[in-house]
């Protein structure tokens, strides 16, 4: 499967899902790595096998073996992260603000990868995931490293967009097997 075939799949009241895919898959403010890994650390916090198996075939090239398996780190890592650091900071009790977290994130000091990267597939994921504490953390780091604001709208953008094909493609499953039903 590839990013064509995902897009193929999509019906036409999401023409604008395919057209966002095609031009965020050349997206030109992001290197090669920084694309492909925002693609793939976004496809797998989408949550959708057809989705998160079609971005890897389309994008695991692209990357180097370290760099597909920091990609999919930052996906785990976050998942965890951004429901604990959401908690922390949805919370009206203000103890949990100053507690240690106690959960492993070693990851995020040794991703494999160039740390700049690893936050931009971080704040993608904790767009998807809604997290605000996260996304701020990770903005922080990133424009302290020199990412520009406009890399990491780019990234935010391909998380939104990955996240509205697997809600689609969801959507239309769920409408025909209640229509065969």
């Amino acid at each position: 499967m590839s990013i064509e075939t995902l897009k193929n799949r999509l019906p036409e009241y999401a023409k604008d899902l395919k057209l966002n895919l095609s031009s965020l898959a050349v997206e030109a403010s992001l290197s090669e790595q920084q694309r492909a890994g925002t693609f793939v650390a976004s496809a797998i916090a989408s949550r959708n096998t057809d989705v998160t198996e079609a971005i890897i075939a389309e994008f695991a090239a692209k990357l180097s073996p370290e760099a597909l398996n920091a990609a999919k780190a930052a996906a785990a890592i976050m998942a965890m992260n951004n429901i604990y650091y959401r908690f922390v900071h949805l919370s009206s009790a203000a103890d949990y603000k100053t507690m240690p977290a106690k959960l492993r994130m070693n990851v995020i000091g040794k991703p494999g990868v160039e740390k700049a990267d690893f936050e931009l597939w971080s704040i993608a994921v904790s767009a998807i995931n809604g997290c605000g504490m996260c996304i701020d953390s990770h903005e922080k780091v990133l424009r302290e490293a020199g990412i520009s604001a406009e890399q990491i709208q780019a990234a935010v953008r391909i998380a939104a967009v990955v996240h509205a094909v697997a809600v689609t493609l969801e959507s239309d499953a769920q409408a025909e097997q209640q229509a065969a039903a």
